[in-house]
């Protein structure tokens, strides 16, 4: 039990996603245990190895279609990992990325022969994905992108920096957003992909980040990369941004998703916290100003709830729009970081403590309001629908 006492909508309760949830909460138990997952955090990169066991234990890609090597579930299941990855503060381990934001690409808009050779191996984590938007001049403006791609016979020629791009020093396969026309603004923008064992694709530092530290986030740079015109998403050139506007919506929800869990997760911590804590001869939970903050997180948390799993049911019924996912991020990733403070808060001392979980929710929040499009963005995205 939770520590908002919601009832799940009944697409969430299907048998068959209870018990797929019940085995992605038993692996993570048995193969991310706090030691290791501190270790990830010292070493600042999750190990390959990890990757490939959530891969055989149907972690990753499970809503890629049985064709192409994966388990033929659907949003669901995405769902499923983001939560329990989220809740277990698993928070440098891109699952989300890897299976909701990267194949999706491939999946939507990869040729039959993109689709055979990609996802198979991104199921079984033998290939780690990773997508490369940001670049030192160019963060939520997508159409500020200067990294160029120039057709070259039967080879585009990729050439440019990115920064900011998760799961850098372990991708093997990156989905590149890149100007195949910079004349043409949004129209000349394309997303191609660049498999990292091409001559010329050198990987940057891993950033030092002042919270999720076994994230490896990284620059990534592109010099004269030649990779087959093939490697184009799409039938034609141009449709990049238009692959972006479809997809992003999704990428949003799942922050949102993700957000919603750390702020139970925090809750929960916080409420045995405070009933075993005492002050002055009593239990933190006995003061009238401790119940008061957390009767409001708890509002708050449960209006976060219904509002991202209504969420979830738009879009596996395909009626999410991109206003209202930009809403579910913007929104839950502000409470996230005002929830999580607020916990902080009640801890006291201990709170500020690295050992206490409730320390990395605090630093690994922050960045909810900033990746995925920074929220002014989001709002300037909600603003249009007036």
């Amino acid at each position: 039990m939770t520590a908002l006492d919601i009832d799940r909508p009944d697409f969430l309760k299907d048998e068959e996603v209870a018990i797929f949830a019940q085995s992605v909460e038993k692996f993570l138990d048995g193969h991310a245990p706090p030691e290791r997952v501190e270790s990830w955090r010292r070493d600042g990169i999750v190990e390959r190895a990890f990757w490939r066991e959530a891969g055989a234990a149907g972690l990753l890609c499970p809503a890629v279609p049985e064709p192409y090597g994966g388990p033929g579930g659907d949003f669901r299941h995405e769902v499923v990992v983001m939560e329990a990855v989220a809740r277990r503060q698993v928070s440098g381990f891109a699952a989300a990325l890897h299976s909701s934001i990267v194949a999706p690409y491939i999946v939507h808009y990869g040729s039959e022969e993109q689709k055979r050779r990609w996802l198979p191996k991104m199921v079984s984590g033998d290939i780690v994905g990773a997508i490369a938007m940001t670049e030192p001049g160019a963060g939520s403006d997508l159409q500020g992108v200067r990294a160029s791609a120039r057709l070259d016979g039967n080879q585009y020629v990729i050439n440019g920096q990115k920064t900011f791009i998760s799961n850098g020093q372990l991708a093997d396969l990156v989905v590149v957003v890149a100007k195949t026309d910079p004349a043409k603004g949004a129209k000349g923008t394309s997303l191609i992909v660049v498999e990292t064992d091409t001559p010329g694709f050198r990987r940057g530092r891993n950033l030092d980040k002042i919270g999720m530290e076994a994230q490896d986030t990284s620059e990534l740079f592109f010099d004269d990369v030649r990779v087959p015109t093939a490697n184009l998403l799409g039938r034609e050139e141009g449709m990049g941004f238009v692959q972006l506007m479809q997809q992003l919506p999704q990428e949003r929800l799942t922050i949102g998703i993700g957000g919603v869990a750390v702020i139970e997760r925090a809750l929960e911590d916080t409420l045995a916290y405070v009933k075993e804590r005492k002050v002055f001869g009593q239990r933190l939970i006995d003061f009238q100003n401790t119940q008061f903050k957390l009767a409001e997180c708890k509002t708050e948390a449960t209006v976060a709830r219904v509002f991202v799993d209504r969420l979830v049911g738009l879009h596996l019924e395909g009626r999410l729009d991109a206003a209202t996912a930009s809403m579910a991020k913007y929104w839950v990733s502000d409470l996230e970081c005002k929830i999580v403070d607020a916990c902080l808060q009640l801890f006291g001392g201990y709170g500020y403590m690295n050992e206490y979980p409730i320390a990395r929710m605090f630093r690994d929040s922050r960045v909810q309001r900033i990746y995925g499009g920074a929220n002014e963005i989001m709002k300037v995205l909600i603003a249009r629908t007036l």
